[in-house]
């Protein structure tokens, strides 16, 4: 069971890493396009990483949580409440940097009831927002906020694989 729940929270950390990093990476192409193509691109994102970005993201949080309170020794324990610190601060950046400017992005389009609910078009929440006409103060927080959500997911799955790795030595 213990070896399970390990493979299980590496594989969610890992997975929500992955989808932080890949916008990361993405970050000096989404540069070079002008506001019309970067929109059409912004556009792709949404229904994939919404739904599995929030179940890998909530996920790891909880079988991280779940890890932690296994019995281990007190280097590990200090490694993976590092790396449930980190995946938590990859939420409060989400909710305070990137999801205010979903919402304003997503204001005038079509979304399904589900993804009116999460997204909750109305107001914007977190930290105030630049005006809606100056797009690449928007883009430049929206990219920031995924190269620092890539850098503490990385550190967390980090942070649980060596937590992991001294136990199994």
């Amino acid at each position: 069971m213990y070896v399970s729940l390990q493979v299980v929270t590496v594989i969610l950390v890992a997975s929500s890493m992955a989808m932080a990093l890949a916008h990361a990476l993405e970050l000096p192409g989404k540069l070079r396009l002008g506001r019309q193509e970067y929109f059409v691109v912004q556009r792709i994102y949404y229904p994939g990483f919404t739904i599995g970005g929030g179940v890998a993201e909530v996920g790891g949080i909880v079988a991280t949580f779940a890890l932690m309170l296994t019995p281990s020794g007190p280097v590990q324990f200090w490694l993976i409440a590092g790396a449930l610190a980190a995946l938590l601060i990859v939420q409060l950046v989400f909710w305070f940097m990137t999801q205010p400017i979903n919402k304003r992005w997503l204001q005038e389009t079509e979304l399904t009831s589900a993804a009116k609910r999460f997204f909750a078009t109305e107001g914007s929440g977190g930290a105030p927002l630049p005006p809606t006409d100056d797009w690449t103060a928007l883009r430049d927080r929206w990219e920031l906020s995924h190269v620092v959500r890539a850098v503490l997911a990385m550190l967390s799955l980090i942070l649980l694989t060596t937590a992991i790795a001294i136990q199994s030595a």
